[in-house]
C-alpha cells in the first residue's frame, strides 16, 4: 500500500490511512493478509486490563489459527501455570472446564488470565483442537515468562519422582540451596547481590543440564507424551535457572533484569518451535504480552537507555518473517491496581497528553480502526517523529501519568501495524479479590512501569 503523496496535515495522512473497524468479522481481513506466510505474529496490548484488545486479539488469532496454520498460542504467563492450560485445550489432564484449568493462575495479577475472554478462547480453543481429523495438528497454549520459580522446582521434582527417582533426590538435594533463603526470592536476590551468600547459579545450571540429558534420551522413543512432559519439565528446568539470575539481576538494576526476562521469552519461544518441529510440526506462533514487550525496543527511549525486548530480538532473530501490532487508546476504563499485590479495581483511563499518538489517533475523530505501518510507506514517513506514547501496566497510577505511563517512541519502526480503539472499557475478571500472597515475585518489583 503506497499512496503517490502525503499533501496535507499529518492528521489528514492518517485520517486517509486508517482502515475501519465495525464489528465485521471482515475487520480483520487486512491484518490476516497482513501476517501472510510469516512465523511469528506478536500481539501486543496497550493496558493489562482493557477488554477491546484482549477481544480483538483472541478474535484475530483465531482466524490465524483456522487459515493460517498458527499452532502455538505463547502468552505473558507462568510455564506451569499455562501448561495445565495447554492440558486442557488439548484433551488431556483433569480439568472439565476453563475456568478449572485457569484456576492455577493464582498470584497477583490474577485478572490478566482468569478473565472472560480468556475463559471464551480456551473453550474455543479446547473444542477446535477437538474437531481436527488426519494430520491436522492441535494448538497449544504456552506462557513463557520466568516467575514461577518454586512452581517449577516443584513441576521438575514431581516429573523425576515419576521416571527416576534417584534423579529426583539429586534434583532435591541441588534446590534446596534455596531453602536457606525460606524460597523468598526477594531475601536471595538481595543477599546473593551483595555478596552476603553463595547463588545457587551452579545448582540450577547442573540440573538444566541433567534433564537435557534425559529429553534427547527420551526424543528417540516411540510415543509425543513420554517426549512432552520430558520436554515440560526442562523447560522448568530451564525457567529455574533463568529466574535464578533474574532475581540476582534485580538489585543491579531495571536494564539489567528487564534484558534478562525479555531474552528469556525468546529463548522459550524458540524452544516451542524446535519441539514442535522435532514432532514433525511446522510450528507458527502467536505471541500475547504487553506492548512494551512486543514491539521494537529499538524504536523508544528504552532502547534509547539499553534495553532489548521480545519485539526486537525476535526481529533481528527471523527479520521480516515475524508481524508485530500494537494497540492504542485515548480514554475509557481499565481493570488496574493502584500498588503492587492490590485489589483489581476498575478505573478511569485520563484523556491522552498532547503530542502522543494517542491523541493523534484520537483527533482523526474515528472510533475505531487499524494503520498499515509496514506497506504504507507514506503513512509511516509521516509518523516517523518520536512522539509520546502511553503504556498502563498491571498497575495505573493517574496522578503520576505523565511520569508513570508516557515514553517517546517511534510508531513505524516499533510496529508493523496498530489498532486504535478511542474509548475503551475494563476487562472483567472472574474474580475481583487479590490473590493468595506468593514468594515467586520480589517486593522490589517495578510497579510503577508495564510488566
Amino acid at each position: 500500500m503506497t499512496r503517490q503523496t502525503d499533501g496535507g496535515t499529518t492528521l489528514d495522512t492518517v485520517r486517509e490511512a486508517a482502515i475501519p473497524i465495525t464489528g465485521a468479522e471482515s475487520d480483520l481481513d487486512g491484518l490476516v493478509a497482513l501476517v501472510g506466510d510469516t512465523q511469528f505474529v506478536l500481539i501486543g496490548e496497550a493496558s493489562h486490563g482493557t477488554h477491546e484488545f484482549y477481544r480483538i486479539r483472541a478474535d484475530l488469532t483465531k482466524r490465524l489459527i483456522e487459515e493460517r496454520g498458527f499452532t502455538i498460542v505463547a502468552v505473558e504467563a507462568d510455564w506451569p501455570d499455562a501448561y495445565r492450560v495447554n492440558n486442557f485445550v488439548r484433551g488431556v489432564g483433569s480439568d472439565r472446564s476453563a475456568e478449572g484449568a485457569l484456576s492455577g493462575f493464582r498470584r497477583f495479577p490474577a485478572w490478566m488470565w482468569r478473565n472472560e475472554v480468556v475463559v471464551e478462547f480456551i473453550t474455543w480453543l479446547r473444542q477446535h483442537n477437538a474437531s481436527l481429523t488426519g494430520s491436522a495438528v492441535a494448538t497449544g497454549f504456552y506462557g513463557i515468562d520466568l516467575y514461577s520459580l518454586n512452581t517449577s522446582i516443584e513441576a521438575v521434582i514431581d516429573y523425576l519422582d515419576t521416571v527416576d527417582p534417584e534423579a529426583a533426590q539429586r534434583a532435591r538435594d541441588r534446590y534446596a540451596c534455596f531453602e536457606h533463603f525460606s524460597r523468598d526470592t526477594d531475601t536471595y536476590g538481595y543477599l546473593t547481590s551483595v555478596g552476603a551468600a553463595e547463588p545457587c547459579e551452579d545448582a540450577v545450571v547442573e540440573q538444566l543440564v541433567d534433564l537435557q540429558r534425559r529429553t534427547a534420551e527420551v526424543a528417540s522413543q516411540d510415543g509425543l507424551v513420554v517426549e512432552d512432559a520430558a520436554f515440560y519439565a526442562e523447560q522448568n528446568a530451564r525457567l529455574v535457572k533463568n529466574a535464578e539470575e533474574y532475581y540476582r539481576s534485580m538489585f543491579r538494576g531495571r536494564v539489567s533484569s528487564w534484558n534478562l526476562r525479555d531474552r528469556h521469552m525468546v529463548e522459550t519461544l524458540h524452544e516451542l518451535v524446535d519441539h514442535h518441529r522435532r514432532n514433525g510440526a511446522s510450528p507458527k506462533v502467536v505471541v500475547w504480552a504487553h506492548n512494551s514487550h512486543l514491539g521494537d525496543a529499538r524504536a523508544t527511549e528504552m532502547g534509547d537507555s539499553g534495553e532489548w525486548n521480545v519485539g526486537q530480538l525476535i526481529r533481528q532473530a527471523d527479520g521480516s518473517n515475524a508481524v508485530l501490532i500494537g494497540f492504542s487508546t485515548h480514554t475509557g476504563t481499565v481493570t488496574a491496581a493502584t500498588d503492587w499485590g492490590g485489589n483489581a479495581q476498575t478505573k478511569q483511563v485520563v484523556p491522552s497528553l498532547p503530542n502522543s499518538y494517542e491523541r493523534l489517533l484520537h483527533e482523526t475523530g474515528l472510533e475505531r480502526f487499524w494503520l498499515n505501518l509496514r506497506d504504507d510507506e507514506v503513512l509511516a514517513r509521516t509518523l516517523s517523529e518520536p512522539r509520546l506514547e502511553r503504556a498502563i501496566g498491571v498497575i495505573y497510577r493517574p496522578e503520576t501519568e505523565r511520569v508513570s505511563h508516557y515514553f517517546q517512541a517511534r510508531l513505524p519502526e516499533q510496529f508493523d501495524a496498530v489498532i486504535h480503539i478511542d474509548e475503551t472499557t475494563a476487562l472483567q475478571p472472574n474474580e475481583r479479590l487479590a490473590p493468595l500472597p506468593e514468594h515467586d515475585l520480589p517486593a522490589t518489583f517495578p510497579d510503577d512501569v508495564p510488566t
